[in-house]
């Protein structure tokens, strides 16, 4: 029998949530494996008693350093209290001094991103500049520190690789179709939005706001296309509101706001605010195209819903993106909203196109499965268990670049 510790108090928001909601779950069905989860308070609430998995709750925490040092102070004594015999450690930073074998988890790809801290320095946003500085440090130590670092796609491995000096394993996250899928009652007010837009070419962004997801460059692409496409209303949908207060984070939305205002685009981009997980499916598939211009990701889950979906995919040409959509999406430059707007309406002019991305997503989304993921996550924590992994160095020759 083995016994994880999976440490979740980092889980806040996106995609730590996401993942920890559907790995627990599988984790309860592995009559093998005997897992703890240490989560804060707020998220502990979602999990009812399930067989094969203990919870502990520690108080919620917005401070990063304060969880950080608090997370140094308390796991050691919990491990040991556990009996565990390895810790996963899934919010980006590992315990210094782990007294069992530990795998981290690796997710975050704003620490190795050029394009972010130009992005923050240009908006003069200096205190998420140092920020992300700060925690980059830790991320790069906690890798070195780790027995093991996974990585959610293999662009983003060989990226964190080249950082960090260390090997870093990839493991695609996974999808649950039964979970997207759960609610069959459409939200009225998205009916109500969605009816306003009949007729139109509808374009849909699944997203809270923050920089990296590069918005003002969507934003910017959609007069080019009412230029390009006369006489026909486009819509942009977005799972998120242009308010800094509602959105997770320390992000300003005022500038985004301003520059919808500033090209007239009011109208054409529709905030629809945040969307129960349960009833998003009803939101892509009333949608004509997914598109992201995202300029760094290290998984990106909505894609893998907007080809469930079948929605064909319009996405910024990231490495990240390539791998998760493979032959189901078109790419354009992630700065530029002309070639963005382009692609677009190559795409909505071709019905042979839209046909074979569809059916392309659909077969791709099926190869994610968050049973497969945590299948082979417990086969690495065995691994790491039975001493099988050391802490690997890169050689320098083998390095991937930036």
């Amino acid at each position: 029998m083995m016994r994880l510790f999976l440490n979740g108090l980092a889980a806040s928001a996106g995609g730590g949530l996401t993942y920890l909601r559907n790995v627990i779950p599988e984790l309860a069905l592995r009559a093998d494996v005997e897992t703890t989860v240490l989560l804060g308070a707020a998220f502990r609430r979602e999990f009812d008693s399930v067989a094969n998995v203990t919870f502990l709750e520690e108080p919620d925490s917005r401070s990063a350093p304060r969880r950080f040092l608090r997370e140094q102070k308390i796991l050691p004594a919990l491990l040991r209290r556990a009996g565990a015999q390895v810790l996963i450690s899934a919010g980006n930073f590992a315990l210094w001094n782990a007294p069992v074998p530990q795998i981290l988890l690796s997710r975050n790809s704003l620490y190795t991103s050029v394009d972010f801290l130009r992005d923050v320095r240009a908006r003069h946003d200096y205190a998420i500049w140092a920020d992300t500085k700060l925690k980059a440090l830790f991320a790069r130590q906690s890798i070195r520190r780790a027995d093991l670092t996974i990585a959610p796609s293999e662009a983003f491995a060989r990226e964190l690789a080249a950082w960090s000096g260390r090997e870093v394993v990839a493991l695609h996250h996974g999808f649950n179709a039964e979970a997207f899928e759960s609610d069959p009652k459409p939200l009225p007010i998205v009916q109500g939005q969605l009816a306003e837009g009949q007729g139109a070419l509808r374009l849909l962004f699944v997203s809270h706001y923050n920089y990296y997801r590069n918005f003002e460059t969507l934003f910017r692409a959609i007069p080019l296309l009412k230029k390009v496409l006369p006489g026909r209303k486009v819509k942009l949908y977005l799972t998120c509101r242009l308010d800094s207060l509602e959105n997770p984070g320390t992000y300003r939305a005022e500038h985004a706001a301003s520059l919808v205002s500033e090209l007239r685009a009011d109208h054409d981009i529709v905030e629809l605010g945040a969307i129960p997980y349960g009833s998003l499916h009803h939101l892509y598939r009333a949608c004509d195209i997914y598109v992201t211009p995202a300029y760094a990701e290290s998984f990106a889950h909505p894609l893998v819903e907007a080809m469930s979906s079948g929605l064909p995919v319009v996405a910024s040409d990231l490495p990240v993106h390539r791998e998760i959509c493979d032959g189901a999406a078109v790419y354009f430059p992630r700065f530029s909203p002309e070639e963005l707007a382009d692609r677009i309406v190559q795409l909505q002019a071709d019905r042979a196109s839209v046909s074979r991305l569809s059916e392309a997503g659909r077969a791709r989304a099926k190869e994610f499965s968050w049973r497969t993921h945590v299948a082979r996550l417990v086969e690495r924590a065995t691994e790491v268990a039975g001493g099988e992994r050391t802490r690997n160095e890169v050689p320098e020759q083998a390095r991937p670049g930036l």
